[in-house]
Parts: C-alpha cells; sequence; structure tokens
C-alpha cells in the first residue's frame, strides 16, 4: 500500500514537471521573450559588458599604479673577487678572495607611477568610447534580427499547424468520397480504376499529412531555439495565422521614408570610420613625447642566516623620485608608413559608408516591392482558393453523378490542395516580408 502510494505521489510529482515544462506565447511575447532569453541576445549583451570594462581599462591607464614586489635570494656558492693581498697586511704582488655579499639577502619595495602626459592616452579614451558605442550598435542589430528571427519561425510553426488541418479535413473528405465510390462500384455502377485513383489520391495526402508532422516538430524545434530555450519544452502558441496576417497588412509602410542617419547599420559603419580616423590619431601620437613619474620605496634586508621574521633583523631603507621624459625623434619613417596605412584604412571605411547608405536605400526599396508583391498574391492566393473550392465541389457532384471521370475529379481535387497550400504560403509571406520591411525602415522595437 504505502509503496502503491509513494508511486502514485511520484506520478504526481512528473506530471507536475511536465506541465512546468509548457509556455504560452503570443507572437509579442515571443519576441520579448527572446529578446531577454535567446543565445544572441545574451551574448551581444555580454559584449556591451566587456566593451565597458574595456573602456575602464582604458580609463585607468592614466591613474596612478602601484607595483610591490618582495625579492628573495640565496647565494648557494658565494661569489668570490680577487683583491690585493696587501690591502689586508698581506704580502705585495699576491691576492686574496674575498666576499662582499651575505648569503641571504631579501628587499622589497613599492612604487607609485603616474602618466602625466601621453598622447595615445588620449586617443585611447576616445577609442574605447567609440568601442562601446560599436557594441551598443551591434546589440541594437541583434535585437532586430531576433525579432525577424522569431516572426519567422512563429510563422512557420503556425503554418505547419494550418497545413495539418487541412491535410486531416482532406483525408476525411476522401476517406468519404472513397467509401461513397467503392459503394458505387460494388453495386456495378462505376468502375474499379475510380476507387483505384481515390485510393493513391489518400495515401499520397496521407504521405504528405506524415511528411508535415515531422516537419512540424522540427519547426517548434527551431523556434524553441530561436527563443533560447530547451528545444524540447512544450511551447503553445497563441496567436493565429490567420489573425497575423491581418495585423501585418498596412498598406501605409509602402510610402514610408527612411532617415538613414537613424539606420543601425549606417551607425555601425559611421562608428567603423571614426573608429579607423582614431587609429590616425593614434598614429600621428605616437611622435609626441610622454612624461611619466614615479616614486619608489624600498627596503633591504642581509645576514648569513635567515633571520628575517625575526625581531633582530636590521632593515635599510631608501627612496627615490623620478621623472622620465621620452622623446621619439627619428623611426627610419616607420611611424610615417604607419601613419599612412591608417589613412588608407579611414578611406576604406568612409567608401563603404557612402557604399551603406546605397544598399539600405536599394534594401528598402526592395522590402517595398516584396512587401506589395505578397500582398497582391495573398489577394490572389484567395480568389484561386475559392475558385478551387467550387470546382472541387462541382466535380464531386459530377462524378457521383456520372458525368465526369474520376480522372477529372483528381485533377480538382490536386489543384484545391495545392492551392490551399499556396494561401497557407501566402499568409506567411506577407507576415515575413513585413518584418524584413520592418528591418529596413529601422522599425524600433516595442518592448
Amino acid at each position: 500500500m504505502r509503496k502503491t502510494r509513494l508511486l502514485f505521489i511520484g506520478i504526481l510529482i512528473s506530471i507536475s514537471a511536465n506541465a512546468q515544462e509548457s509556455i504560452s506565447l503570443s507572437l509579442e511575447q515571443a519576441i520579448n521573450y527572446a529578446l531577454k532569453n535567446s543565445y544572441a541576445a545574451i551574448n551581444a549583451t555580454r559584449d556591451i559588458d566587456a566593451a565597458k570594462k574595456k573602456k575602464w581599462e582604458t580609463t585607468t591607464m592614466g591613474l596612478p599604479q602601484i607595483d610591490a614586489k618582495i625579492d628573495y635570494k640565496q647565494w648557494i656558492k658565494e661569489q668570490l673577487i680577487l683583491i690585493p693581498a696587501e690591502f689586508i697586511g698581506g704580502n705585495p704582488g699576491e691576492f686574496t678572495e674575498v666576499s662582499f655579499v651575505t648569503k641571504h639577502n631579501m628587499n622589497a619595495s613599492a612604487t607609485l607611477s603616474q602618466l602625466i602626459f601621453d598622447g595615445s592616452y588620449l586617443v585611447g579614451l576616445q577609442s574605447a568610447k567609440t568601442y562601446l558605442k560599436i557594441s551598443e550598435n551591434a546589440k541594437e542589430k541583434t535585437d532586430l534580427s531576433i525579432r525577424e528571427a522569431i516572426i519567422n519561425a512563429y510563422g512557420n510553426v503556425l503554418l505547419s499547424e494550418e497545413s495539418l488541418l487541412i491535410l486531416e479535413k482532406n483525408i476525411q473528405n476522401l476517406e468519404k468520397t472513397l467509401h461513397e465510390t467503392e459503394q458505387i462500384y460494388l453495386n456495378g455502377f462505376g468502375e474499379e480504376e475510380s476507387v483505384e485513383q481515390l485510393k493513391i489520391t489518400l495515401a499520397s495526402v496521407k504521405s504528405q499529412l506524415s511528411k508535415t508532422k515531422n516537419l512540424k516538430s522540427i519547426a517548434y524545434k527551431m523556434l524553441n531555439i530561436t527563443l533560447g530555450i530547451d528545444i524540447n519544452t512544450n511551447v503553445i502558441l497563441t496567436d493565429s495565422l490567420n489573425k497575423l496576417t491581418k495585423e501585418n497588412i498596412d498598406l501605409g509602410l509602402l510610402s514610408s521614408n527612411l532617415t538613414i542617419e537613424n539606420h543601425v547599420d549606417f551607425k555601425i559603419a559611421k562608428n567603423a570610420a571614426k573608429a579607423n580616423e582614431l587609429l590616425v590619431k593614434l598614429e600621428q601620437s605616437k611622435a609626441l613625447p610622454s612624461l611619466n613619474s614615479f616614486v619608489n620605496f624600498d627596503y633591504g634586508g642581509f645576514g648569513n642566516n635567515f633571520n628575517f621574521l625575526k625581531k633582530e633583523q636590521r632593515w635599510f631603507g631608501s627612496s627615490l623620485l623620478g621623472v622620465t621624459l621620452n622623446i621619439p625623434l627619428f623611426s627610419s619613417l616607420a611611424r610615417s608608413a604607419r601613419t599612412q596605412q591608417a589613412k588608407i584604412e579611414l578611406e576604406k571605411a568612409r567608401t563603404i559608408l557612402t557604399e551603406t547608405e546605397q544598399k539600405l536605400q536599394l534594401q528598402l526599396e526592395t522590402a517595398k516591392t516584396n512587401y506589395n508583391f505578397s500582398l497582391e498574391e495573398l489577394e490572389t492566393a484567395k480568389q484561386n482558393l475559392t475558385l478551387a473550392q467550387r470546382i472541387e465541389h462541382k466535380q464531386q457532384i459530377k462524378f457521383f453523378e456520372g458525368i465526369s471521370t474520376s480522372f477529372d475529379l483528381l485533377q480538382a481535387q490536386r489543384q484545391l490542395y495545392s492551392l490551399q497550400q499556396n494561401y497557407l504560403q501566402a499568409m506567411l509571406t506577407v507576415i515575413e516580408t513585413k518584418a524584413a520591411l520592418d528591418n529596413a525602415l529601422n522599425t524600433p522595437i516595442n518592448n
């Protein structure tokens, strides 16, 4: 009895754990979730954090620096030198071996250094700020890419869901038609070929259903990866394909204009050019003098025995103040060559900036064209589907009345099935091209 109770409790815990793994998301919720939790968003945020640390690292180069050092030496074999023996009362012309070192030596020192002036340091501070801006631009671009990726992944899942519903309905209708046709054939009022044709069509649709189920599983896992969650997490989508299609029909976007300076790609290219400008200044600053100062405090202890941890050990202190002025005089034109290289890279960056501006204009025109065409295709697909449904229905009636053949019915069915998928794809295309147009317009993300 107790084992049964424990087993029951275990099942409840398992069911509860599985229930907790489910998550329901509308498209807007999915976008907001991915902006915080997707792998790309997390790493983009880390890049900004790293850039902030880099900025502070550069700043500290101009702040006081303190270094401490403890140095211990023990002579395994003491160093000897020769001095005239007569210095210590020996015979003239002879030499005596003398050691001027103690067996144990310890030295402790601390140095305070301060950069007073260095042109490259000032340029480095500006470069660190630009590097941070580039990282922030990269995060903005990543967010826009995540939004588009989530819209596409979310839409693909809805497409597979809608496709499954249509295929299952088609199978039900085909099975009903096949059953009625078999009855007609068994009663001697039809041909066996009609039954066989319907069986072939039914098998084909069932095969398509099986394939779509597999694609649906893959689509969900792709969505989970884009969201930044485990691929086996059960995600429930609360929006429908039809609802999203209606929400993404906005003819006003076709007349929208782009402010190039606000587009993230333009800002990235502009900051890249700014970074190259700073590289030119950096190379030029290397021809300027640099001035550093330092203060050193030093304590040393000596003895033939290791007594450094005892109170009676004597320590000898010293201190030193210094200033260093480094003046670059001649580098055999190496600095000039590096400066010229930096200027060439700057010109390349400016050319890329101009190219980026032109590409963004073209990208916008292309996105508008694709979006407008997708709206037209949606309307056409909708009309064609309505016509195909009417044609297939008429062929059904004609077939059972013996007016048309099974081949005519088969053609009408295949046309209907094809146009059903075309209509679903047209709805998804509207959603995808709208997302691409939003990116081309650099439409802000509403968190």
